[in-house]
């Protein structure tokens, strides 16, 4: 399924780095459009890179759509008792030897001049690269660039994560990264 949604929409795999880390906060970017979330599984499952989501817990519960969640790599997070994301997220990568959980930092398919930091800190907090996975749709090519080790100065890093999404476009160039 995945060959033929790439092959259908005319699109390509691209640069493929670091694919022997198990363990890592994959995001994703520019998102820009509702066609981003099926593209980029097509693409992660044709590179071999089992990402997994974070979810509200009460969604893998569900009778009617639980396993549905779950199939698609859906991870349960409990925000009922005011635990963070962040740790959240740390509990999961020390409860798997192989993990990729996967994020928009830009939380939003809108420009967002500033992104959600909770990737950073949860990479950084589970002792995980971050890796720069990508959709460019000006070249119809799907690709996960080098990884960024958090070093805990996050605008420092922040910087390097942007300046490589600069060079990606988003389906609506104008709402992806600046």
């Amino acid at each position: 399924m995945a060959t033929l949604v790439f092959k259908v929409a005319g699109w390509h795999l691209g640069e493929i780095h670091n694919p022997d880390i198990k363990k890592s906060m994959m995001i994703a970017a520019p998102h820009t459009s509702n066609w981003d979330i099926i593209l980029a599984r097509a693409a992660f499952y044709l590179m071999g890179v089992p990402v997994r989501f974070t979810v509200k817990k009460e969604w893998t519960e569900n009778w009617a759509i639980g396993w549905l969640v779950k199939a698609i790599g859906g991870l349960a997070v409990d925000r009922s008792r005011n635990n963070s994301l962040v740790d959240g997220m740390v509990k999961l990568f020390d409860e798997h030897e192989e993990l990729v959980i996967l994020i928009t930092p830009e939380g939003t398919r809108a420009y967002q001049p500033r992104w959600r930091k909770g990737y950073y800190f949860a990479a950084l907090g589970a002792h995980v690269p971050i890796r720069l996975g990508y959709l460019d749709y000006k070249e119809k090519e799907a690709g996960i660039g080098e990884a960024v080790w958090p070093t805990g100065d996050y605008e420092a890093d922040e910087a390097k994560i942007k300046a490589f999404y600069r060079t990606k476009t988003g389906r609506f160039p104008s709402q992806g990264v600046r």
